[in-house]
């Protein structure tokens, strides 16, 4: 499933249009995003975690010459799926 059959799902189960569900669905996106560039970690009930975790510099080697090179400090988004959600998969 991508992100326009997402789009199309939503908009079946809620007996929406297609530009609404979009709509919502990008809405949904910028403030996940929003709030993860303002420091907040965002927690849907029963769903997961959104976080930003912040990877220090480091000296990384260049595998194809052996080099030495200077890796940046980056943050990258991640997401944890809670117990429920994950325990629903196996009943």
């Amino acid at each position: 499933m991508n992100k326009s059959d997402l789009i199309r799902a939503i908009a079946n189960n809620e007996g929406i249009t297609l530009s609404a569900a979009t709509a919502v669905f990008d809405s949904f996106i910028n403030a996940i995003t929003e709030g993860l560039n303002n420091g907040e970690k965002i927690q849907i009930s029963g769903f997961g975690t959104f976080e930003l975790k912040c990877k220090e510099a480091r000296e990384g080697i260049n595998p194809k010459t052996g080099e030495k090179i200077s890796v940046e400090a980056t943050r990258t988004p991640v997401f944890k799926f809670g117990k429920a959600y994950k325990d629903s998969f196996n009943k």
